[in-house]
C-alpha cells in the first residue's frame, strides 16, 4: 500500500525538488501558499484531517531574513506557530513530521562546525522564530525528523546563486561579504537526501513510517565551507565554463552577457546589512551520516553539478 504524503511549500526551493521526488514513495498531496495558508490555523487543521496523511513534510517557511526583522509577527506565525500546529495535528492521526530548520539558530561565535548538541543562540528574528518552531515540534513529542540546512540555493526562486548571475550582467565590479563562513547547499541535494531517508524508513518498518529510534534533529548541509565572497567567485567561474543555453541560466541572466570583471571582498559592516548574521555557521553532518548513512557532497561539487545539469 502506497502511503499518503502531505507536502507544504511545494513552490519553494526545497519544496519544488521534493515535488518531483516524493511521488516515487507514495501518494503525494502537495500545497503551495495559495492552496494552504500556514498563517490560517483552521485551514491547517482542516487540511490534515481531510487528507489523513501518514507523513507530513513541511518545506514552507518565512525565509526573508531582513524582512523578518520588520515583520516579526508573520515570521513568528509561519516559522513557529504553524510547525507547532502541524506537529499537534500530525500526532492526533499518528503521522510523522519532517521539518526544515536553519544554521541561523546559532550565534556564529564558534570556529568549528556546530553539532546538534551545541546550545542554540540565534541573533536575529529569523533564527529566533525558526528555533522556536523546533522547540514547538519537540514539545509535541511527535516522531519527527528535523533537518537543519544552510545557505540554500536552487535554479529557481530567490537565492544567492541567481542574484550573483543577475548582478554580473549589470555591474563590472561586485562587492561581496568575505567575513561570513558557511556551506552553500543545493536544494536538490537536500530533497534527495530527505527522500532517501524517508524511503529507507518506510521499507525497513514494513509499509509504515517509524522514526521511533531516530526521531530528532540532524544537520543536513553540503560538505566543506566557504565565504559568500569565494562562493560568488566560484559561481562566476562555473558560469564562464558552462553552457549558457540552460533555461534556468538564461532566465537568471535574461540572456544578457556577463560583464562582471572583478569581485571585491568587503566586510559585513561595510555591506551595511540591517540584520545581524552569524559570522560562522558551518554545521557538522556526522550524525546524519552515522544514523542514516547519508552524506551530501562538497559545496563545490554541488555547484558544478548545477551548471552541468540538463534542464
Amino acid at each position: 500500500m502506497r502511503p499518503r504524503i502531505l507536502l507544504t511549500g511545494k513552490n519553494g526551493q526545497v519544496g519544488a525538488e521534493l515535488l518531483r521526488l516524493l511521488p516515487q514513495l507514495g501518494e503525494l498531496v502537495a500545497f503551495g501558499h495559495d492552496q494552504l495558508d500556514l498563517s490560517n490555523p483552521p485551514d491547517i487543521c482542516r487540511t490534515i484531517r481531510e487528507i489523513q496523511p501518514q507523513l507530513i513534510i513541511n518545506a514552507a517557511a518565512y525565509t526573508a531574513v531582513d524582512q523578518a526583522e520588520v515583520d516579526s509577527a508573520m515570521a513568528q506565525v509561519i516559522n513557529t506557530e504553524a510547525p507547532g500546529l502541524l506537529a499537534e495535528e500530525a500526532k492526533k492521526i499518528g503521522a510523522v513530521l519532517v521539518h526544515y530548520s536553519t544554521d541561523y539558530v546559532f550565534d556564529g561565535l564558534k570556529r568549528t562546525p556546530y553539532e546538534e548538541t551545541d546550545l542554540p543562540n540565534p541573533i536575529n528574528s529569523y533564527g529566533k522564530t525558526k528555533l522556536a518552531g523546533e522547540e514547538a515540534i519537540r514539545r509535541s513529542e511527535i516522531h519527527h525528523l528535523l533537518f537543519r540546512t544552510a545557505w540554500v540555493y536552487a535554479t529557481r526562486g530567490r537565492n544567492f546563486l541567481l542574484a550573483i548571475l543577475r548582478l554580473a550582467t549589470e555591474q563590472e565590479e561586485l562587492k561581496i561579504v568575505c567575513d561570513q563562513v558557511g556551506a552553500p547547499t543545493r536544494a536538490l541535494d537536500i530533497a534527495a537526501a530527505t527522500t532517501q531517508i524517508v524511503k529507507n524508513a518506510y521499507v525497513q518498518s514494513v509499509n509504515s513510517f517509524s522514526f521511533r529510534t531516530v526521531s530528532g534533529t540532524y544537520n543536513m548541509t553540503a560538505a566543506g565551507e566557504t565565504t559568500w565572497f569565494d562562493f560568488a567567485k566560484t559561481i562566476l567561474g562555473e558560469a564562464a565554463r558552462s553552457s549558457q543555453d540552460l533555461s534556468w541560466f538564461a532566465a537568471a541572466t535574461r540572456r544578457r552577457p556577463l560583464i562582471a570583471r572583478r569581485v571585491i571582498p568587503i566586510t559585513t559592516a561595510e555591506y551595511g546589512s540591517p540584520t545581524q548574521r552569524p559570522k560562522y555557521s558551518v554545521l557538522s553532518n556526522s550524525r546524519l551520516a552515522q544514523t542514516f548513512g547519508v552524506s551530501l557532497s562538497d559545496w563545490r561539487t554541488q555547484l558544478r553539478d548545477t551548471f552541468a545539469s540538463v534542464d
